[in-house]
């Protein structure tokens, strides 16, 4: 089967990491081909924030189980983070930071490392402590946030997909 291919059936949501830090060269890749997702007209809304800083990321995630009132760790221990936002002025803001997101996960999967889509950004950012952040980070203008990939590398098995719907595709 093709490689890629392959990545896309094979690629699975990690839910538990070990604690090492993610290998500098294989983030650079996974940063370097979400920033080739596909976005509407081309215009590149979306903006990645990697964070490996334990303390940001401890911050995000308490911020991230609020929405929800989960005690949990929403981000099941991973020792990397990255916040995709984008840009509300461009109406397709929403499908090019989902774009980011996908490539993300699949670059994640083709050099090894486990990821997952963590949702409730939004709400992260609209808050006060999440536009403090956004500040700190120099990120101006109407951003929003779209999602989080986890990285780092998986502590177990992924488990086994669900078998495929039968209704999935239509062929007209």
């Amino acid at each position: 089967m093709n490689e890629t291919l392959n990545n896309l059936k094979t690629r699975r949501s990690v839910r538990a990491y070990k604690p090492k830090q993610v290998d500098e060269a294989l983030l650079t890749q996974v940063l370097e081909a979400g920033t080739y997702a596909p976005t509407g007209g081309g215009r590149q809304t979306p903006v990645i924030v990697a964070i490996q800083d334990e303390k940001t990321i401890r911050q995000l995630s308490r911020m991230n189980a609020a929405v929800n009132n989960n005690p949990n760790d929403p981000f099941y221990g991973a020792p990397t983070v990255l916040v995709v936002l984008a840009d509300r002025s461009r109406g397709t803001y929403l499908l090019d930071g989902a774009s980011v997101i996908t490539t993300l996960l699949n670059a994640a999967h083709a050099v090894g490392l486990g990821s997952c889509w963590v949702h409730r950004a939004k709400e992260e950012f609209e808050s006060e402590e999440g536009k403090a952040l956004l500040k700190r980070w120099g990120i101006e203008g109407d951003y929003e946030g779209v999602g989080h990939v986890l990285l780092g590398y998986a502590a177990g098995e992924p488990a086994e997909p669900a078998p495929r719907k039968a209704n999935y595709i239509v062929r007209a």
